[in-house]
């Protein structure tokens, strides 16, 4: 039998979004926590909740269901801010709470979660508002490496930016072993109260619910659980690359040759708004030459386990092609950074140009700084990626963007350290916000 993590207690362990939380229900009437299931969105907002609504609860569903058709402000009701769990499967709701800022005229009112984004307002009568002004958004994902307490954060991202980081002999908890091992169980919370093995599962359980039950009710169309688990897996195959829908077309298409490009793109769409697939978009600066920049996508999970689960690696075999764990280690460093930067204010992206000149994530702060990083597995690539950092700086018209905060090769190797031209080489398990 599977073990889902509704049915595990543990203790909270604390979240980088905690502090964003408050943050903004300080400046806003309602935050919306989203993210894919199992990450934490409730546990993070029960913390702050005087009340809570669990709409899923199997025992309260009809009733709630009946008191929304009725009159949705009576869900509602209850001591601030008030939690209302997967808000998204009664959409009326949405507007509920908008109209309830309105009249309150308070900050610090509701908090709601959700695993999937509604249908935009134009296939969903009931959702009419938007909520800008009323509803700020926080983007929650699983656990960085730094809230799972596996990195050492010797290293700040933000000591970073502001010139004050300390480098000293700063050593990485986690060997590559180590590394092939939480890529596999990933972030999710509740997989750290499981021992080693069955934390293993809680990935492949997510997967198997994913394919045979939430693509189905995301949107209300029936799809192919094989079908879905076969655009899964080639999205695993092409990880941390520009591949094309085309291409993932033809992947899938060699085992399902009725597969239409409309399906696919349903497909793909509904594992967006479950918050399953996350690509990274390019990023455009000024170049002091004509040099082009390709625009395309790379190709991201929300979490590195989600690949490895469907591909069915293990921590062993994840080792045994080299090459695909790089591009598997590029996602899961990705993560990380993603989480990272936005306690920051800040977007990470991904630069390709037309001479292959390319850094894996660039990391741009709403202020307007900025960052190029390389990830790498291990040692014998660095230089390689110091190169290469330090011809990207050269490349960018830094009249017009300002010159990079810093350059940084992202590794899976012991030992944090500045090399005498100035690029920062650091592991994953040193790294923190």
């Amino acid at each position: 039998m599977q073990r889902f993590l509704s049915d595990i207690r543990m203790e909270y362990l604390e979240r980088i979004d905690d502090e964003l939380l408050k943050r903004k229900l300080r400046s806003s009437a309602a935050v919306l926590i989203e993210g894919p299931k199992w990450c934490g969105k409730t546990s993070t907002g029960a913390q702050l909740a005087k009340s809570i609504i669990y709409i899923q609860n199997p025992d309260q569903r009809a009733m709630y269901r009946k008191m929304a058709d009725t009159q949705p402000s009576l869900l509602l009701e209850g001591e601030t801010p008030r939690l209302i769990d997967e808000w998204q499967t009664i959409p009326v709701l949405w507007d509920a709470v908008r109209f309830a800022a309105d009249q309150r005229q308070q900050m610090n009112q509701f908090i709601l979660t959700g695993s999937a984004t509604p249908l935009d307002e134009e296939e969903n009568e009931e959702m009419e508002h938007t909520g800008t002004g009323r509803i700020a958004r926080l983007r929650m994902r699983p656990m960085s490496l730094w809230e799972s307490k596996e990195s050492r954060g010797q290293v700040s991202l933000k000591a970073l930016f502001d010139g004050t980081q300390q480098m000293g002999l700063f050593e990485s908890p986690l060997t590559i072993k180590d590394i092939a091992y939480v890529m596999c169980r990933g972030g999710w919370p509740g997989a750290l109260a499981l021992d080693k093995e069955d934390a293993l599962e809680v990935a492949v359980n997510l997967v198997d619910e994913l394919v045979n039950t939430d693509v189905n009710r995301v949107d209300g169309s029936e799809k192919d659980p094989d079908r879905v688990r076969a655009v899964l897996r080639s999205y695993a195959r092409n990880i941390s690359t520009m591949t094309a829908a085309t291409t993932i077309m033809a992947d899938v298409r060699a085992n399902d040759i009725s597969i239409t490009d409309k399906t696919l793109t349903n497909y793909l769409r509904a594992l967006r708004r479950l918050f399953i697939i996350e690509d990274a978009k390019a990023w455009q600066p000024s170049l002091r030459s004509k040099t082009g920049i390709r625009t395309s996508h790379k190709r991201h999970f929300v979490d590195t386990s989600l690949a490895t689960a469907v591909l069915e690696l293990n921590p062993t075999s994840v080792l045994e092609d080299f090459n695909l764990f790089g591009f598997l280690f590029e996602d899961f460093c990705l993560r990380d950074v993603r989480v990272y930067t936005e306690a920051l204010r800040g977007t990470v992206y991904h630069y390709h140009d037309n001479s292959d000149l390319e850094s894996d994530l660039i990391i741009r702060l709403h202020d307007g700084r900025w960052a190029a990083v390389e990830v790498k597995t291990g040692s014998k690539e660095i230089e390689d990626a110091a190169k290469n950092l330090t011809d990207l700086a050269k490349q960018v018209d830094t009249s017009k963007i300002g010159q990079p905060a810093f350059l940084m090769v992202l590794t899976g190797g012991q030992y944090a350290y500045r090399r005498d031209d100035g690029v920062y080489v650091i592991p994953i398990g040193c790294l923190k916000p």
